[in-house]
């Protein structure tokens, strides 16, 4: 662990010189940041995999209390789903230090997927079971995806064999697409108890006798844009993160063997003082390290629009 995070080089510290840094270089305008919020339907090709995301035009543009941006396809989605899910060049996945390996023995939470579901269907196949989250009026478009598209992402699972997980689970707030191993669960950040979401979905620990109810990654792609949803974005990515232990530079594991979460939070540049109060709310919890070009392809490196940190737990938080 420690030698995967010297790899990223120095963490962030300041937070106006953070924004500074960011903010000060020429950005593209990407808009609000939609692919084609009026299509009804996208076809996306990730690693060569060609996936159809049926969207809702309708719900975006509804008056719905909660918001209504899950309900399309955001632009970064596709380009940090391809890099999430490089198991062979994400240094995530490649470094000799980085206790994400093996992806395959691995479980990964997803803090506001949207209806698309990318990616999961792009990483979900890798991992031993990926756990998207959102609120629920994504629940049936998202369950579509899934569904219309686990043929795709499931291809090349030899000899075309069933991905972990099994049968539906019951109740209305949870849905896991059959035959795969990515499940979802509704998730109010200001509302739900995050030490309930692996049993919500029914995911059985390794050893009974050791129950872990954490998660070795969390991924949140694009959703800070809202300063009043700042605090409970950074509080519901702490709590998860509680149900592992925190990260220590003299002690990256506990007595169990168990690793802190990562969270890797990919968000689109737009207003300053929003990411600049995501990041002053992070830093009081978070080691926070911002992901250089080096780690990243080149419709993620810098002066792009985007921008990708890991976080770990501080042991003082």
């Amino acid at each position: 662990m420690n030698g995967f995070l010297s790899s990223l080089g120095h963490p962030v510290e300041d937070t106006e010189e953070e924004t500074f840094l960011l903010f000060a270089q020429e950005i593209p305008a990407n808009n609000l940041g939609f692919v084609d919020s009026c299509a009804q339907s996208l076809e996306v090709t990730i690693h060569g995999n060609e996936y159809t995301i049926q969207q809702s035009p309708s719900v975006l543009s509804s008056s719905r209390a909660g918001g209504t941006t899950g309900a399309v396809l955001w632009k970064i989605t596709p380009l940090f789903a391809e890099w999430i899910s490089g198991l062979t060049s994400n240094p995530l996945w490649t470094h000799p230090d980085s206790p994400l390996q093996p992806p395959a023995g691995k479980t990964v939470v997803e803090l506001g997927c949207g209806i698309a579901g990318l990616v999961a269907l792009s990483l979900g196949p890798a991992v031993r079971h990926y756990v998207a989250t959102d609120q629920e009026y994504v629940h049936r478009l998202l369950r579509e995806n899934l569904d219309e598209n686990k043929g795709v992402a499931y291809k090349h699972k030899s000899g075309g064999s069933k991905g972990k997980g099994g049968k539906k689970k019951g109740g209305s707030k949870q849905v896991q697409s059959e035959e795969s191993n990515i499940s979802f669960t509704s998730l109010d950040w200001e509302q739900d108890a995050p030490e309930l979401l692996k049993r919500s979905v029914g995911i059985a620990p390794d050893n009974d006798e050791d129950e872990d109810n954490g998660f070795d990654l969390l991924l949140s792609c694009d959703c800070i844009y809202n300063e009043a949803l700042v605090a409970p974005f950074v509080r519901t990515c702490a709590d998860i993160c509680r149900l592992r232990p925190a990260y220590h530079p003299e002690k990256a594991a506990d007595e169990e063997g168990k690793n802190p979460t990562i969270c890797i939070i990919a968000q689109q540049q737009r207003a300053p003082d929003v990411f600049e109060a995501w990041l002053e709310e992070t830093l009081k919890v978070f080691w926070v390290y911002r992901l250089s070009d080096e780690h990243l392809p080149v419709g993620l490196k810098g002066g792009t629009g985007y921008v990708l940190h890991l976080l770990v737990l501080r042991d003082d938080a």
